[in-house]
């Protein structure tokens, strides 16, 4: 693949957005935002769809050992307990998404707090109409390239609430720019692992991973359906483990992705050697790919770059270009 190639596919040069990624991480954190300082919250829940719900499923993993009582919506309900006690976390990037602006008008006859993290739209309308926190965020490209913008934005943001010091975001950070220095449009060769991994997938991709990164995985599965235009499919490696390897006894055109942890739990690492030597005595050929060393922002947006990175990569292989999403568009069109 050359540079060329990714210019002349990539309609809208998405591939420049990610080339950026650490800098527009860098930038959303730096950046002047009051923080939000309610006292007394018990339960958070984050609503989002598509993109902005893969970047509350960050949050959701992230405050997954805490105290807090977490729910992560995709949809159109909220849950029963909610309270005055409850902050309710609404992302939309485009700021239009009709499910999260159809539950962020449920949440307004509650007593719970809101707040609501978009570029504009109906949802800075609707917030402003109702004197609702809200917080306007850069979109960069398209929602889900805007990734690091949200999260690195609603961490600071969110801060007295998140379990995360400051020095592990800054690590974060540091991190993405030794990643892209392998992965990046600058890199087109043999050491660029994200291209490495879109040259070899030729089938359906099957993802398995540790629960500690679900939230990586299903943003891959989204990434490939949505760059790639690919089917995909993900499972956790231990429920996989009780019916989902079953499948491997018949042939066909699915392909193993590993999404492993460098400090995976004990039994993981042992599921995993398992899983590994059933594959080889099978000649079921699988690819792997491990986490950074560090918190789990650092694991998480490092994955979820050298991964994102890769379905672009692959679109492009594909000479598919990886920004429009005409299906999508088409569905918006017909609800209401």
């Amino acid at each position: 693949m050359l540079k060329k190639d990714l210019e002349k596919i990539d309609s809208k040069l998405m591939f420049q957005t990610y080339d950026k990624w650490p800098e527009i991480a860098q930038d959303a954190y730096n950046a002047e935002s009051e923080l939000l300082q309610h006292n007394n919250i018990k339960e958070i829940i984050f609503v989002g769809m598509g993109g902005s719900g893969a970047i509350n499923e960050c949050f959701g993993s992230i405050l997954s050992k805490t105290n807090f009582h977490v729910s992560i919506v995709k949809g159109y309900h909220l849950p029963k307990t909610i309270s005055s006690d409850t902050l309710i976390v609404f992302t939309s990037v485009s700021g239009n998404t009709i499910e999260t602006l159809s539950v962020m008008e449920l949440a307004c006859k509650t007593d719970c707090k809101i707040i609501g993290f978009s570029s504009g739209g109906k949802m800075e309308e609707f917030c402003a109409e109702n004197n609702l926190e809200f917080r306007k965020i850069p979109m960069y490209n398209s929602p889900r390239a805007s990734f690091v913008s949200y999260f690195y934005s609603m961490m600071k943001i969110l801060e007295k609430y998140l379990p995360i010091k400051k020095e592990d975001i800054l690590e974060s950070i540091k991190l993405l720019k030794k990643i892209r220095d392998i992965i990046s449009s600058d890199n087109l060769n043999e050491k660029n692992i994200s291209l490495k991994l879109a040259q070899w997938i030729n089938g359906i991709p099957m993802i398995y991973y540790p629960w500690g990164l679900q939230t990586a995985a299903i943003r891959f599965k989204n990434s490939l359906q949505e760059n790639s235009k690919l089917h995909a499919m993900a499972e956790d490696i231990l429920e996989a483990s009780h019916n989902g390897i079953v499948s491997w006894e018949k042939s066909s055109n699915i392909i193993p992705i590993l999404l492993e942890g460098e400090d995976d739990f004990i039994k993981t690492k042992e599921r995993w050697h398992v899983i590994k030597n059933y594959f080889e005595n099978n000649n079921i050929d699988y690819f792997e790919i491990f986490s950074e060393k560090g918190s789990i922002v650092s694991k998480l947006i490092c994955l979820i770059y050298l991964l994102d990175y890769s379905s672009i990569y692959k679109a492009v292989l594909s000479e598919i270009d990886p920004t429009p999403v005409k299906s999508i568009e088409y569905i918006k069109k017909q609800i209401t």
